[in-house]
């Protein structure tokens, strides 16, 4: 894992608002009526949200499909997303996206 993704879910974890290069971690919790999140940003696009009640992933199924890149691939890998690309084709958890 790449120290960026390490720094990247440290904010995660500390419930903190982080930038580091080309990506972001922004921690809501204030009005939220499901409950405390982080959005995490890739190039100002939003990837992905971490909801904190759940420890869960919810993948921007329409940001992965405009932009496959590996980066956006290994920063949702390192959120614990089970994503493969087989034949071109984006699967997360064996359901294609």
């Amino acid at each position: 894992m790449r120290k960026i993704e390490e720094q990247m879910l440290n904010a995660i974890r500390e419930r903190k608002n982080w930038t580091s290069g080309n990506t972001g971690v922004f921690f809501e919790n204030p009005g939220n009526p499901y409950g405390p999140r982080s959005e995490i940003y890739l190039h100002g696009n939003h990837i992905a949200d971490f909801w904190h009640n759940h420890s869960e992933v919810e993948v921007d199924v329409r940001t992965l499909k405009q932009w496959p890149t590996m980066t956006t691939k290994s920063r949702l890998r390192a959120l614990g997303v089970d994503l493969v690309q087989k034949q071109g084709r984006l699967f997360i958890n064996n359901q294609e996206v």
